[in-house]
């Protein structure tokens, strides 16, 4: 997740010192639209991906999609440089639907991933702790950037450090990964049928049909739709566009840019570690059932950022130290949404988590496309705090409305059609799991 994030934030960070002139370094005069095209591009292909890749992950396993796609992600990445400069904005564009094309398989993948490995009593921490990964990933990547930068390599130097370190991770996750605890040496007999009696997916058949008609007549499916909307846009929207907002309206430099829109990601990956064994604690101990936690978690994950939105929307140059702030918090709290809607899907459907992820990831990452676009079309002058505000209020009622619709329809135990293809003898879980513990669980 650290290194697939590092894929596609690059080009986040990266466009500021691209459009500015820099000794010894290129750049290039694309205006306020076609940067937003450039960074809705990844988009692209990342939507187009996702049930493609659900599928082919389902068919040969989340190891060899996830291995092989990083890499070749990996390999494109390093030729950033070469086709801004050989061709203009729209071979750039192009690119970055590749590049997102093969980071499509990160989320489906690694939901196939999970259901197969995470026992149901941890699934919040461990979760989270894997998907963390893209937020430290953020962070860091943003936090170096301005290093990098400024040192010999230029800003070129981003794309050949992320693209090498992506294919080196490629070839060490192929060799050593496996997509269930049945395909490894790694752990003992014991542990193996653990694992598996307590995630509720061993033993179901690649072939089996998927119950589409079952899921997309399901009312709680809906409510994670929405929730899995709510905070793609929120989060896609200031990944995108907080280096510029920083740069043009904060008027940070290049370095201090970097830090700075790194510092929400240090915090909401802090936070991921905090939030979810709490989450966690509240459930095996019978203080709330599953499904009230996940929507507990999702509420303040998109409500309190929503709230700091608004805020942050009267911010002004002045007021540099309180905007920053109100970023900070806006960003860190999305890590409670992933005690929410993120390991919804597994709580829904341990045996088709990987192919409801894909269905979900596809309809928020439309919006995704959407939202570079929309800050495009809005701020026609990028160090105008009246543009940005109206870009801050429409994400905050964004926010406002899906993580609403999560409240009224969203559910977190299994559901029937979960187990439509398996046996007999199949170990699934049962179906009301929202009040068993972990002793339930053991016997």
């Amino acid at each position: 997740m650290c290194f697939g994030y590092f894929l596609r934030v690059n080009i986040s960070a990266a466009i500021v010192p691209m459009t500015q002139p820099t000794a010894g370094q290129p750049f290039y005069d694309w205006d306020p639209s076609k940067k937003s095209l450039i960074l809705s591009s990844f988009f692209w292909g990342y939507v187009a991906c996702q049930m493609p890749a659900s599928l082919m992950a389902k068919r040969f396993g989340g190891k060899l999609v996830l291995g092989v796609s990083t890499c070749v992600g990996s390999i494109l990445t390093i030729l950033n440089p070469l086709v801004a400069d050989k061709g203009d904005w729209q071979y750039v564009c192009a690119l970055r639907v590749l590049i997102g094309f093969t980071q499509g398989t990160v989320y489906p993948c690694m939901h196939t991933l999970l259901a197969k490995w995470v026992p149901h009593q941890e699934r919040g921490f461990l979760s989270c702790l894997v998907y963390s990964g893209a937020q430290f990933g953020t962070a860091f990547l943003l936090a170096i950037s301005g290093n990098i930068f400024d040192s010999e390599m230029g800003w070129p130097g981003i794309f050949y450090v992320t693209g090498g370190i992506g294919i080196v991770w490629s070839l060490v996750f192929l060799i050593f990964g496996a997509d269930t605890p049945r395909d490894t040496k790694f752990i003992s007999e014991a542990e193996r049928k653990y694992v598996e009696c307590s995630t509720g997916s061993d033993n179901q058949p690649i072939n089996a049909a998927v119950p589409w008609k079952a899921m997309f007549t399901s009312a709680c499916f809906y409510g994670l739709i929405a929730a899995h909307c709510g905070f793609t846009w929120g989060f896609y929207t200031l990944l995108t566009e907080i280096p510029t907002y920083m740069a043009n309206v904060l008027h940070f430099n290049v370095k201090t840019n970097a830090l700075l829109s790194a510092l929400p990601y240090f915090v909401m990956w802090m936070l991921c570690l905090v939030v979810s064994p709490i989450a966690d604690t509240l459930i095996n101990r019978n203080i709330t059932s599953i499904t009230a936690s996940r929507k507990i978690f999702n509420t303040i994950g998109q409500w309190v950022p929503m709230v700091c939105l608004i805020a942050l929307g009267y911010m002004t140059e002045d007021q540099k130290t309180t905007a920053t702030a109100l970023l900070t918090i806006a960003v860190g709290f999305n890590a409670a949404s992933f005690c929410g809607y993120l390991v919804n899907h597994m709580d829904l459907s341990p045996n088709f988590a990987g192919l409801m992820m894909g269905v979900t990831n596809m309809v928020s990452n439309l919006l995704s496309i959407c939202t570079p676009l929309v800050v495009g079309a809005i701020v026609v002058d990028e160090e105008s705090p009246d543009e940005w505000r109206i870009v801050f209020f429409i994400t905050a009622g964004v926010y406002l409305l899906c993580n609403g619709l999560f409240l009224v329809f969203g559910k977190a135990t299994v559901q029937p059609w979960n187990n439509v293809n398996t046996s007999a003898s199949t170990t699934t879980l049962p179906n009301n799991t929202d009040s068993l513990s972990v002793t339930d669980f053991h016997s």
